[in-house]
């Protein structure tokens, strides 16, 4: 699955909860050949992937199997990809720094 126009973000599940990624992507749909504005939700585990389109997330459509359905599996490659090329970016970052001690490392 191609994406393209990846911002990844990681997030704290509170004090105790499972950290997971945010990822927006633009995703060419192949049944209208239109672009669609995506949003993941990535947790550790391989298959743990959570994907919406924001446009119609945007008009309260959050509905399973109504225009707002889609398969995490299908873009779990790519999205974990995106990740990878993000933490690397911001380890090559922090290593910058002069008092750095650890990284954000591999999360996933």
């Amino acid at each position: 699955m191609k994406i393209s126009n990846t911002q990844v973000a990681y997030h704290r599940n509170g004090v105790a909860g499972i950290g997971f990624y945010v990822v927006t992507f633009t995703w060419k749909d192949p049944d209208t050949r239109k672009p669609r504005h995506m949003v993941a939700t990535v947790f550790p585990k391989r298959g743990e992937v959570a994907v919406l389109d924001i446009d119609e997330t945007t008009k309260d459509n959050i509905a399973f199997a109504k225009g707002n359905s889609w398969r995490g599996d299908d873009f779990e490659e790519a999205l974990h990809q995106a990740i990878a090329e993000h933490d690397e970016e911001q380890n090559a970052f922090y290593r910058t720094l002069p008092f750095h001690t650890t990284t954000p490392g591999d999360r996933l």
